[in-house]
């Protein structure tokens, strides 16, 4: 929030220019850490990190569906993002740890509040899905 608009939050207070070029979009750093932390596994590897570091092979039992290439481009990306710390440890064979960096557990807060919008929403989310999808009264799909 910029000091003259405390009541407004900073995203909705920048000037956006209509129609949004297709460009500015895409290079937008938003777009960019939202593409990141929005695909499929990357808030429940931070969400996990954020708890305690953990070793490749127990983060990868402890997420049932990913496989190992994709919790490894996961932890790459994070990591080339600079949210994640990877530790190599000199053993026989060598340990890995991943734990979140500074800047890795500050985008906990923000998470947090977005997940705590969706449980105090989803019923209304719901709501609307299920009016969506019968579409108007005396037109079902």
């Amino acid at each position: 929030m910029s000091g003259a608009h405390t009541d407004v939050p900073s995203l909705l207070g920048a000037p956006l220019p209509s129609p949004v070029p297709a460009d500015e979009y895409e290079q937008c750093p938003v777009t960019d850490v939202l593409r990141r932390v929005g695909d499929k596994w990357s808030i429940l590897v931070i969400v996990l990190l954020g708890r305690r570091p953990y070793r490749f092979n127990e983060l990868h039992r402890g997420i049932e569906t990913i496989s190992q290439r994709m919790l490894t481009r996961t932890l790459r990306g994070l990591e080339n993002d600079g949210l994640v710390h990877r530790e190599v440890f000199p053993t026989v064979p060598p340990g890995v740890e991943y734990s979140l960096t500074p800047l890795g557990r500050s985008l906990l807060e923000p998470l947090s509040a977005l997940a705590d919008w969706v449980m105090e929403h989803r019923g209304a989310v719901a709501a609307a899905r299920r009016e969506s999808a019968e579409g108007p009264p005396g037109n079902h799909r």
